[in-house]
C-alpha cells in the first residue's frame, strides 16, 4: 500500500483536528466593539432620525393648531346659531306689534261707549241696557283673544307709581292712600308678552304718608311721579 492510499484511508475528522485553528471564546463575538451587529449608526442615520423627530414635533404642533381652531369655529358657529334661533324667537312672538297698537284702540273705543251708558239709564231703558251688554261682551271676547295671544292689559289701579310701566299726567291730593299711589287710570296700558306696548296712563296721589322703597327697586334712571307729570305737561 502506497503512501496515497494512507492519506485517502485516513478519517476525516483528522483533517480538521490536525489544522491549527486557534480557539475563539463565544462570549468575545458579542463583545467585541468590532463586530458589525454592534457598530453604532452612521452620522448620516442620526441625522436623517434628527429630521424626522423635529417633523413629527411640527406636525404635532400643527394638529394642535388645527384642533384649536376648529374648536373655536364650532364655538362661534354655536353661538351664531344661538343668536339666530333668538332673533327668530323674537320676531315670531312680537311680529303683531304694530297690528296690536291698532287692536288697542278698538279696546279703548269699547271700553269708552261703556262709560258714556250711565248705570242708571241702563236700568230704565231695557234696549239701552241689551246695547250695553252686547258692547260688554264683545269687549270681554276681544280682551280674552288679545291675551290668548300674548296681549295682556296692565293692572294699575291701587297699585305703586312704576315709572317703567306708568305714565304720571296728573296729581291728586288724597292724604288717606300712600304718596305715588295711582288713584285714577285715565288709558289702560298693555304688555305683549314681557315687552311694553303702552304705559298706563295715571293719575297718582300726593300728600299722603311716604312709601318706603327698598334699595332693589329704586333706580338712579327711574321718574317720579312729579318728574313724570312735569315732563308730561311740557308737551301741551
Amino acid at each position: 500500500m502506497n503512501r496515497n492510499d494512507d492519506k485517502t484511508n485516513a478519517p476525516e475528522s483528522s483533517v480538521f483536528e490536525d489544522q491549527n485553528v486557534p480557539d475563539v471564546p463565544e462570549s468575545s463575538v458579542f463583545e467585541d466593539p468590532n463586530v458589525i451587529g454592534h457598530e453604532s449608526p452612521p452620522s448620516g442615520q442620526q441625522d436623517s432620525q434628527a429630521v424626522m423627530a423635529t417633523r413629527v414635533a411640527e406636525l404635532e404642533s400643527q394638529i394642535a393648531n388645527l384642533r384649536n381652531d376648529y374648536l373655536r369655529a364650532l364655538a362661534d358657529a354655536q353661538n351664531v346659531q344661538v343668536r339666530a334661533d333668538r332673533r327668530i324667537e323674537q320676531n315670531t312672538k312680537y311680529a303683531v306689534a304694530s297690528f296690536v297698537k291698532d287692536l288697542i284702540t278698538v279696546a279703548d273705543n269699547l271700553g269708552r261707549a261703556l262709560q258714556h251708558v250711565p248705570s242708571q239709564a241702563r236700568r230704565h231703558d231695557d234696549l239701552l241696557n241689551g246695547l250695553a251688554t252686547g258692547v260688554e261682551m264683545t269687549e270681554k271676547s276681544l280682551l280674552t283673544l288679545m291675551e290668548r295671544n300674548g296681549l295682556h292689559r296692565l293692572e294699575a289701579l291701587d297699585q305703586p307709581f312704576d315709572p317703567n310701566l306708568h305714565q304720571a299726567v296728573q296729581e291728586i291730593e288724597n292724604k288717606d292712600v300712600l304718596n305715588g299711589t295711582v288713584v285714577q287710570v285715565l288709558q289702560d296700558g298693555y304688555m305683549l308678552y314681557d315687552r311694553l306696548v303702552r304705559p298706563a296712563m295715571v293719575a297718582v296721589s300726593r300728600g299722603g304718608p311716604k312709601r318706603q322703597v327698598s334699595s332693589q327697586q329704586e333706580s338712579p334712571l327711574a321718574q317720579t311721579p312729579e318728574e313724570s307729570v312735569a315732563d308730561q305737561n311740557s308737551l301741551y
